[in-house]
């Protein structure tokens, strides 16, 4: 039986007087994209804070690697691949010499850096240094770093936050790559679109709290309604119909719609991530 990248059991923090993560509990298998979804605020950035050993949990227990984590463990660092919101980088140092540094904390001698950069699309301004560069491609720098090691864990919170589309698609095919790769993924976001492209599962967190945990498809299946929406013309305009396909006389009435020399689309409908979120929780995710 395969062990856990990341195993996560009971886990509690509090700010003071505030609990920001209650009694979390989660798994996370080598190859496997956890999508780790909720508003800001809801506890994510801090899970994984103490998953990355820069906070100690205060009660639980959470494991990277079979290691206990929580405090700074350069066994578990060195086996795990970073990328949080915050920027960090070196800016009077150039793109590839910011990789060729961090490499040399991991004591990687031939790092190949220049790949990592081809793969994020800053292979032609290696050479530049990074004070010069936008916020997305920032972003695409501190995603470059955390795959410089080859993790076995990465952690990635909001990782195409500020990216445009076609460089979003470009980020999500590296994550996918690296999972496929073996690596065990963390992807905190409050962007269903990604999580629902990116996930094998997905977990709701709400104040601090796990709300559901499966894949996309079983929690839409779960907690959403099922529908097919028909486009017709009706004069001068366009009629739209909703058909949910859990009643009796579904299949009678989409054939009669399908037959109707009207009829201009048809296609099925699901329930978002966001609207189960708000289902479940009351409020949206980028509340």
């Amino acid at each position: 039986m395969t062990t856990p990248a990341i195993k996560v059991e009971k886990l509690s923090f509090s700010y003071g007087n505030i609990q920001a993560v209650k009694d979390v509990s989660f798994e996370v298998m080598p190859g496997e994209i956890l999508g780790f979804l909720g508003p800001n605020g809801a506890g994510k950035t801090t899970t994984i804070k103490v998953l990355t050993g820069q906070m100690p949990p205060k009660s639980g227990r959470a494991e990277i690697l079979g290691m206990e984590t929580g405090h700074d463990d350069p066994e578990i660092q060195a086996q795990i691949g970073v990328c949080f919101e915050e920027k960090n980088l070196y800016l009077n140092m150039s793109a590839l010499e910011n990789l060729d540094f961090f490499a040399s904390l991991f004591g990687i001698k031939d790092a190949n850096s220049m790949e990592v950069l081809r793969r994020v699309g800053l292979a032609d301004r290696a050479k530049d240094r990074v004070h010069s560069f936008s916020k997305g491609m920032r972003q695409r720098m501190m995603i470059s770093r955390a795959f410089i090691n080859s993790p076995k864990v990465l952690f990635l919170d909001e990782p195409t936050d500020g990216l445009d589309p076609v460089t979003s698609a470009t980020i999500r095919t590296t994550i996918k790559e690296e999972a496929e790769r073996g690596a065990a993924v963390l992807l905190t976001t409050h962007d269903m679109f990604e999580a629902d492209q990116l996930s094998d599962r997905v977990a709701f967190i709400n104040e601090g709290e796990i709300v559901a945990l499966d894949t996309a498809e079983n929690l839409k299946l779960k907690y959403g309604t099922r529908s097919v929406k028909v486009h017709l013309r009706d004069g001068d305009h366009v009629r739209e119909e909703r058909i949910p396909l859990d009643e009796p006389d579904s299949s009678v009435r989409i054939a009669e719609f399908a037959a109707s020399p009207d009829l201009m689309t048809i296609h099925t409908e699901e329930a978002t991530l966001e609207q189960i979120f708000i289902e479940l929780t009351g409020r949206g995710l980028a509340g």
